[in-house]
């Protein structure tokens, strides 16, 4: 019954591509219109086809990481490229929505982040080891979004890139305090005490980010502007001139969310303006993929913009600007994937083959995830007063000349869909 149903929803939900899935008794099949590279899977475990059927996002990637499923050529990349091309085909499933609505109304549980509780969702990924993410992020640890406004950029420009944008956002003048909300190894409060005069309190829940960043603000010099705490945002009692928070909201849960800006407007002084960096959706509100909650990011969630803009509104808090940023972690991720990837054998010898596997899968589902899904990247500049900002965007590209470049769309950089 199984395999009747694997092979089934297999060939309603793979319309476009070239997938053929041999099965452990050595039967075969084939889906998809054709098109494409061909991509071959092998399944060696018949407990992976049960699995499969009833929770497909969580079974593949647990099957992956340990060897009950493979790819020929190890070719993960080009599966899970065909996956999520393919993922509307199966909206319409029943077994589909009915799993989708149990998620809906049980993330409050998976999604409830108090702070001890989000202190070890943040502990379970960040507190590894701080080398480790030195293999393979850009040599200032920005884990997140970098932005490409020029082709050909490399990874360390493109990160320099985003500091720069978000600097400019904040409307920085020199002895302004900020507040960095969820600071991580330290690069962007650094560059904004250095480059914009700023005085900075960071704050991150993981013990090895904190111990770098402090180490580099003494190496950098900054001992008097910037200080980086471990403490979660709610417990700031100060105030500040700007807050910026990059790639952190992702881990605040939708129960949070009007406390996450109700703090905000605490302690964002009158004049004040924030940034909010966060991974976003472009569809309606959803749920966090179960393999990514299980391995990745517990406690995680990527917010449809309905449901950020819904918490500011009702914190009375001026929303000023939004950019969509499309296809620039997809680059970012190809970057990192990469690099990973050129330092296998480094990671094998800090945990094993099986962590490498999961943190492969996890990389190249992230970044198909961009290329080929409603994945995105918000930039939400917030105020207290809408009058704090200008009232067009020149002064962002002014010193630059970005304005006057060709739009991105037409870059062949941003149209990459194959490793």
């Amino acid at each position: 019954m199984w395999k009747a149903v694997f092979t089934s929803l297999a060939q309603r939900v793979i319309q476009v591509g070239s997938l053929t899935m041999i099965l452990p008794d050595g039967s075969s099949f084939a889906v998809g219109d054709g098109s494409g590279e061909p991509v071959t899977v092998r399944v060696h475990s018949t407990g992976f086809i049960r699995r499969c059927v009833l929770n497909a996002e969580l079974a593949f990637g647990e099957g992956y990481m340990d060897e009950s499923v493979t790819v020929d050529g190890d070719d993960i990349y080009g599966f899970l490229d065909i996956v999520t091309r393919n993922l509307d085909e199966g909206d319409d499933l029943l077994y589909r929505r009915l799993l989708y609505r149990w998620k809906v109304l049980t993330r409050f549980v998976s999604q409830f982040n108090p702070s001890s509780r989000a202190r070890r969702n943040v502990a379970h990924h960040y507190d590894m080891s701080n080398d480790f993410y030195s293999l393979f992020l850009d040599s200032d640890l920005q884990y997140s979004c970098a932005y490409f406004p020029e082709p050909g950029m490399t990874l360390e420009s493109a990160q320099a890139a985003k500091k720069r944008h978000i600097g400019a956002k904040l409307l920085l003048e020199p002895g302004m305090d900020v507040l960095d909300i969820g600071s991580g190894w330290g690069g962007m409060g650094i560059t904004l005490a250095e480059d914009f005069g700023a005085r900075v309190v960071g704050v991150t829940l993981s013990t090895e980010q904190q111990s770098l960043a402090m180490e580099r603000v003494r190496d950098h010099q900054l001992d008097d502007r910037v200080e980086f705490r471990l403490s979660d945002y709610r417990a700031v009692p100060d105030t500040f001139d700007r807050i910026v928070s990059v790639g952190m909201f992702e881990h605040v849960g939708v129960p949070h969310y009007r406390e996450f800006f109700r703090h905000m407007r605490r302690m964002l002084r009158e004049g004040g303006v924030a940034l909010l960096h966060t991974i976003g959706r472009l569809d309606k509100p959803g749920t966090t993929n179960d393999w990514i909650r299980k391995y990745v990011f517990p406690g995680g969630y990527v917010p449809a913009l309905s449901e950020v803009m819904q918490a500011i509104e009702q914190e009375r808090l001026a929303v000023t600007d939004v950019e969509i940023w499309q296809l620039h972690y997809a680059e970012t991720l190809r970057c990192w994937r990469e690099r990973f990837e050129a330092n296998l054998d480094a990671v094998a010898e800090m945990f094993d083959a099986r962590f490498c596997r999961m943190w492969r899968f996890y990389l190249i589902a992230c970044e198909v995830t961009f290329r080929n899904r409603a994945q995105v990247v918000f930039q939400i500049q917030i105020a207290r007063n809408k009058t704090s900002v200008p009232a067009s965007r020149n002064y962002l590209y002014a010193s630059t000349g970005q304005a006057d470049e060709e739009d991105e769309r037409t870059d062949p950089l941003f149209h990459r869909s194959a490793a």
